[in-house]
């Protein structure tokens, strides 16, 4: 079967607006949809770096139809959401604004989907209100520091001389990075979209100052484990082997930690990498359907 092709950027954002919410540094607009049923049961879906929603366009049509209420977003710093230049990003506020996103859209309870660094910020939100969150799947990231293994620009842009090196950050280091992580093949044009929405309003200068998420994971990570380890509602790790950042080594500690969670690897072949939705969507969206009507 073909894989599910992602739409434009053009195309995604046309079908979502954009709404001003209060963070803990002020007012920021953020790029959010609403797909699916009004009267659904919501599911939120959380992007990783450096990318975008976007990254979710194959995957949300298939849980919108059959009826849920399907949120995604474009974090601080990321898509077609606000970029300020000079602010100090942290997982912390990421997780306010999300909460006050869901207050503006009247959701209460909600499954919540997160890869990558929403992993991180799904971590903050279990931590604060497990209760919350009535199921919880997560896709590759850091869910533990020390397994987490930044590929080699990620290093450098973290370091000492990021925000030089940010400058000098290109679609086609972008895409030659991509292929290093990927374990399936992904279309060009797919790629060039996920270049744009990092490039957008000079985000791709943003990296050295959301790479501090990696020490945040660091500084938060008895409270993040404890959140991630003490979930009592049903889990998915829906997960791609593959990849060499946070792949098939993570899933050792997951299994024996986690014991009564579901851990779907997708195998292939060829195996998936860092990015499940993007690599394998149809396969994404199946799992992920057959999780929230379990």
């Amino acid at each position: 079967m073909a894989r599910t092709a992602m739409p434009t950027g053009d195309r995604w954002t046309a079908g979502g607006s954009r709404t001003t919410v209060d963070g803990r540094t002020g007012r920021h607009t953020l790029f959010v949809r609403q797909d699916g049923p009004a009267d659904g049961p919501p599911v939120t879906l959380v992007h990783g770096f450096p990318t975008s929603s976007h990254d979710w366009s194959p995957t949300v049509p298939r849980l919108a139809a059959h009826g849920y209420r399907v949120t995604t977003f474009d974090l601080l710093g990321f898509g077609h959401s606000d970029k300020p230049r000079r602010h100090t990003y942290s997982v912390l506020e990421q997780a306010d604004l999300v909460e006050a996103l869901w207050s503006g859209l009247g959701i209460g309870d909600t499954a919540l989907v997160a890869h990558d660094y929403g992993v991180s910020v799904a971590q903050e939100l279990l931590a604060r209100d497990p209760a919350r969150i009535t199921r919880m799947a997560w896709l590759n990231g850091g869910l533990y520091p020390d397994l987490h293994r930044p590929v080699r620009v990620q290093r450098l842009l973290h370091g000492p001389f990021g925000p030089l090196l940010a400058h000098a950050v290109t679609e086609r280091g972008f895409r030659t990075t991509m292929r290093q992580v990927l374990g399936r093949p992904v279309p060009p044009e797919d790629l060039h979209t996920m270049w744009e929405s990092v490039r957008r309003d000079g985000g791709r200068l943003l990296a050295p100052r959301l790479l501090r998420y990696i020490d945040e994971r660091r500084t938060h990570e008895a409270r993040w484990v404890g959140a991630l380890e003490g979930y009592g509602g049903p889990t998915l790790f829906l997960w791609g082997p593959a990849d060499p950042i946070s792949g098939a080594h993570v899933l050792d500690r997951v299994r024996r930690r986690m014991p009564s969670a579901t851990v779907t690897e997708l195998a292939g072949p060829p195996a998936v990498g860092h990015y499940p939705q993007v690599e394998a969507p149809d396969e994404v969206a199946a799992h992920l359907l057959g999780f929230l009507a379990a």
